[in-house]
């Protein structure tokens, strides 16, 4: 499977003949479900994520599955004429125990044999997901132990303060998402300043509301995690449109 057809896959821009559907997920295991296809050919900027995904997708009728790593900075992604796709983003914390977290960030794992009704995992032949279904899927996969979740990492995120050693606790954080603390929150603050200068606030603004030093360090962050400046991102010309930018359900580590 060649790194193009798995970088390609966080879409969320409906420009350039890609069409794009997100929902979020009331389970805790999900932070977000997501559906796309693409009409014509081009190229996108993939912009670094926190979270792993379980991906599938069908393009010149040959149906593909993979999990797609975190992705700890910002890049080109070529877009597929007439695919579509389908994903599951994971919230943080989760993971699968057989396929160690961190050998996957910034890259991928191949899931074989899949067909259009069916995927192959833990040694039987499961339905492929839907849009709809996801968390029926996920939820088998809870109950089969082909997913995890290190209970440390969403209470961290919710504010609590677990009786470890920061040491430990650093440790289970890289173990159970594949990067630190201080990555994932870099990441989200990147993500929620292109929101904001998205949406017309100002760079100055969005360094005094976001803790930036300066404006000079907002633009190092945004060009690393979102690949666009400030101005390109107030400006958008819609030449190389942006995977998918919202407003993240899991907080903030500190």
């Amino acid at each position: 499977m060649t790194q193009w057809r798995l970088r390609q896959l966080r879409t969320g821009a409906i420009r350039l003949g890609l069409e794009i559907e997100s929902r979020p997920s009331e389970l805790p295991y999900i932070e977000r479900v997501w559906r796309s296809r693409s009409i014509g050919g081009g190229r996108m900027t993939s912009i670094a994520a926190s979270h792993w995904e379980l991906v599938f997708w069908e393009h010149g009728g040959q149906m593909q599955a993979a999990v797609l790593g975190p992705e700890p900075r910002a890049c080109p992604a070529p877009v597929p004429k007439d695919a579509t796709f389908f994903g599951i983003s994971f919230a943080l914390g989760t993971s699968m125990p057989h396929v160690p977290i961190g050998e996957l960030v910034g890259g991928s794992a191949e899931i074989p044999d899949v067909t259009r009704r069916s995927v192959w995992l833990k040694g039987s032949a499961w339905h492929v997901p839907d849009y709809d279904n996801a968390e029926a899927f996920v939820r088998r996969m809870v109950r089969e132990g082909i997913v995890d979740c290190d209970p440390i990492v969403p209470a961290v995120l919710g504010g609590a303060a677990p009786d470890v050693s920061e040491r430990t606790l650093q440790r289970r954080f890289v173990a159970a998402t594949g990067l630190t603390r201080g990555a994932i929150r870099q990441i989200h603050r990147a993500r929620e300043a292109a929101i904001l200068i998205q949406t017309g606030v100002s760079a100055q603004d969005v360094v005094h509301q976001l803790g930036y030093f300066d404006q000079p360090h907002l633009a190092r962050s945004l060009t690393r995690f979102i690949g666009r400046t400030a101005t390109q991102l107030s400006a958008p010309d819609g030449t190389e449109p942006l995977s998918l930018l919202y407003k993240t359900t899991s907080p903030v580590p500190a």
